[in-house]
């Protein structure tokens, strides 16, 4: 009877020792490093030890997002597949999320990645068949998206246009018309629009953007989408503007510093979109270029940067719509 009791309190001590961590105290242990291009990489490391499907599931999820606001789009894109591709429900202690909502997650990095093919290809799966409203409004929008991305002229924005301007007035779009709005102001540049978001949707991240309070993400949905009028943002309502995140190296020091150096603009993890950006800022004037960059883990991102000709440079990129950093 004492041997079998001591194999019973054996197996049980050696089973805490080994109990596999949760999602919850992996994304916990991730914000402790020094920054996010770091818990980023903890995180695709540790996951793919789980085994127990509502944590991995979870831990995908919370990845993903990371990733999609590091710029990391691709990562991101196969982050959120992942964790859509897992049945199982929400883990403890993390943010819910259904599967039809990482599969539109992935649908958004995939636009913004520039990958418009597989856009189409999970919008055109289950998700579309959503019983939910929510769900359908955002594949509608996301739809109207893909066709933006595919555009090459001014008349191809016709149809798209037309789309948005008929989602703007009905009531089961209403989630994601602060979205809409925004898209067409910043495609024709009719001040009509960023009114409208004003007035509607004054506590909206759209509205924030409109007012110069905050920026459009540098994806290469927003740059290379084709405009038949040009989106001014007002120039800001911020007392205190917002810092510069750690992780960037940025130098938080006087407008003076932007006049000589180089303004960090975008990260991607393809040489194309990096190229791309890098064409259309040399087309508007700007000193740009890129840099290929090899991280600890061997994932290699393309950087976008333009010489700081003097102090107006800085200015000139942000008032054309391009956030920017000085970096060391």
């Amino acid at each position: 009877m004492k041997k079998c009791l001591a194999l019973m309190i054996f197996f049980c001590v050696t089973f805490s020792l080994t109990a596999e961590k949760k999602a919850y105290e992996l994304v916990n242990e991730s914000t402790k490093k020094e920054n996010a291009d770091e818990s980023a990489e903890f995180l695709m490391k540790e996951l793919q030890k789980l085994t127990v499907p509502a944590e991995k599931r979870a831990g995908y999820a919370f990845l993903g997002n990371l990733q999609e606001m590091l710029g990391l789009y691709e990562l991101a894109e196969k982050s959120y597949v992942t964790a859509a591709g897992i049945a199982a429900s929400d883990a403890e202690n993390m943010p819910e999320r259904s599967n039809e909502q990482l599969v539109l997650d992935a649908v958004r990095c995939a636009l913004s990645g520039g990958n418009y093919s597989r856009a189409d290809s999970y919008l055109n799966s289950a998700v579309r068949s959503s019983k939910n409203a929510k769900i359908q409004s955002y594949v509608k929008l996301y739809s109207v998206w893909s066709s933006l991305c595919r555009a090459e002229s001014k008349e191809d924005l016709e149809e798209p246009i037309a789309l948005l301007k008929a989602y703007a007035n009905v009531s089961t779009m209403k989630t994601v018309q602060p979205a809409i709005l925004l898209t067409l102001w910043y495609i024709t540049g009719e001040s009509s629009y960023a009114n409208e978001i004003k007035l509607r949707f004054p506590d909206t991240t759209e509205c924030a953007i409109i007012k110069g309070d905050s920026q459009i993400l540098p994806s290469p949905f927003w740059y290379f989408v084709p405009k038949s009028g040009e989106a001014v943002a007002e120039t800001g309502t911020l007392k205190d503007a917002p810092k510069t995140p750690k992780e960037l190296t940025v130098t938080e020091s006087s407008k003076n510093d932007e006049s000589t150096g180089k303004l960090q603009l975008g990260l991607f993890s393809s040489s194309d979109n990096a190229n791309n950006l890098v064409e259309e800022l040399k087309k508007k004037g700007f000193d740009a270029y890129f840099e290929k960059q090899t991280k600890a883990s061997g994932n290699i991102y393309y950087t976008v940067f333009v010489n700081a000709k003097d102090e107006n440079t800085a200015d000139a990129l942000r008032s054309s719509g391009y956030e920017c950093y000085m970096v060391n």
